[in-house]
């Protein structure tokens, strides 16, 4: 099995790196009904997003929220919302 290299896994899209995840899930569901899935993505992966903005900007919400394309006080009502 080929590992890309580092450099070859910054090309690769978000997206793939999505679909896979999403279809590891679902195959761990082994069968079972899933509901919601849009909501238990978007609770897992929006907080993720935040953070990383966040870490990124040093803790500075308006370079935050500049880099998220949102507003400054959605920025702050997210962050609240998830507990960060």
């Amino acid at each position: 099995m080929n590992v890309p290299t580092r450099r070859e896994r910054r090309k690769q899209p978000i997206r793939r790196s999505i679909t896979s995840a999403l279809e590891l899930y679902l195959g761990d569901m082994n069968g079972h009904d899933v509901h919601d899935l849009y909501h238990v993505v978007m609770e897992e992966v929006e907080p993720a997003i935040l953070d990383v903005a966040m870490q990124h900007a040093e803790s500075n919400q308006s370079q935050a929220a500049e880099m998220l394309g949102i507003s400054r006080s959605t920025l702050r009502k997210k962050l609240k919302q998830y507990g960060l």
